[in-house]
């Protein structure tokens, strides 16, 4: 016997886009369901380094640019969830650390330096004197300028699975070979369903779900990295190094070793340092080993007092899928298109999700909220793990 629903919203994707939309929708009143093919926390966004960026990554060329202002805001609007008083209750999420830091390893140049100190940028930056440089910069063989961001960094893993256990009732597993799309109809099984607005929010996978559609538009693109994953008996750090280029040489964000990723010998505890910036991008080109290698040079480099015995490496393939862009450069904001009553969403960074609600629940204002309390009569899909938790170490 077939089941039929009706809800105002159905979302594909249980990634933070889509798990913070169908909160943020059900919180307004309207019935929201979503459906998630492999694990609630997604592919891209489990993998992501966890900061919510409030601009200062993407003023380092010296000036404000359009992502540096449009991001702004985010990290106020995260904080106020991270204490319960937000848009979404996330007082459950643990924060890494609260804000992360800028280092240079030698002469910080003048005219980045006094931008730093403008008015603009004075709120987001704060430099550091030398006895309150937190460890690996505390070492008297570090003689750079260290900056102190306020810009916090999350546990990625609490975070979905904040998300995921308030999302739950509403979230369902399904096989995308079992999946049809026909006229305003959605087959999945034995299950049909007839939204008043489709949301497309699978990251990567808005591709083949705007196939099935017969879509073409709008595109996708896809920018690869390929990070690097240390374990070992490190220091936790949350740091951005500063290159030639408008954009981090290295981005360090940290996370305590579980037993699964293999806590260090002997029961000492230890960390995972997750490495992006341009090592990842530059990355993308390496076998798995060179990748490891150039990440042993990048930490000798800039950290030449860090002792590299006894850690080990992996790395990850990642992509960021966005909406193409001129050039294949990053876009500056969310994206949110729409064709009739399919919604299509990318939100580029994690700190933008907050923003992309806002533009999804906009996009319902012409519906009148049903309030409807339907559940999928599905599996609820599992939670993504940690890169690092599901790896083979070097």
């Amino acid at each position: 016997m077939t089941s039929l629903l009706q809800p105002d919203l159905l979302i594909f994707g249980g990634g933070i886009a889509g798990l913070w939309s169908l909160l943020r929708a059900r919180a307004a009143g309207y019935s929201a369901l979503l459906l998630e093919s492999r694990a609630l926390g997604g592919v891209q966004s489990i993998a992501c380094q966890g900061i919510i960026h409030g601009g200062t990554k993407y003023a380092l060329g010296g000036r404000l640019s359009a992502a540096a202002r449009a991001i702004g805001e985010m990290p106020g609007r995260w904080r106020a969830c991270l204490e319960g008083g937000g848009e979404l209750d996330l007082s459950g999420v643990r924060v890494l650390s609260p804000h992360q830091y800028l280092w240079s390893s030698g002469n910080l140049a003048s005219s980045l330096a006094g931008f730093f100190g403008s008015r603009a940028m004075r709120s987001r930056v704060t430099p550091l004197a030398r006895e309150a440089f937190p460890p690996p910069f505390d070492q008297p063989a570090f003689r750079g300028a260290l900056y102190r961001l306020e810009e916090p960094v999350l546990d990625t893993a609490s975070l979905m699975g904040e998300l995921a256990r308030q999302a739950a009732p509403w979230c369902g597993h399904y096989d995308p070979a079992a999946l049809d799309f026909e006229a305003e109809l959605v087959k999945v099984g034995g299950l049909t369903l007839r939204p008043r607005r489709l949301l497309f929010a699978a990251g990567a996978g808005n591709a083949a779900l705007l196939e099935a559609r017969g879509l073409s538009q709008p595109a996708m693109q896809r920018r690869p990295l390929q990070m690097v994953m240390v374990r070992g008996s490190l220091p936790p750090v949350y740091a951005h190094a500063l290159g030639a280029s408008a954009n981090p040489r290295l981005t360090i964000t940290s996370y305590p070793c579980s037993q699964r990723s293999g806590a260090v010998a002997g029961g000492v505890s230890g960390n995972v340092w997750y490495l992006g910036g341009e090592l990842s991008e530059k990355g993308v080109g390496r076998s798995r080993e060179a990748q490891i290698e150039a990440a042993r040079r990048e930490l000798a480099s800039l950290l030449p007092w860090l002792d590299l015995d006894g850690l080990r490496f992996s790395t990850l393939r990642i992509d960021r899928a966005e909406v193409v862009t001129p050039g294949g450069k990053r876009p500056d904001d969310i994206f949110l298109g729409r064709q009739g009553d399919l919604l299509v969403a990318w939100p580029t960074k994690l700190a933008f999700v907050p923003r992309l609600a806002d533009a999804v629940l906009e996009a319902l204002r012409d519906l009148a909220p049903s309030g409807g309390g339907e559940t999928l009569p599905l599996p609820t899909p599992p939670l993504a793990q940690l890169p690092w938790e599901e790896t083979t170490w070097s």
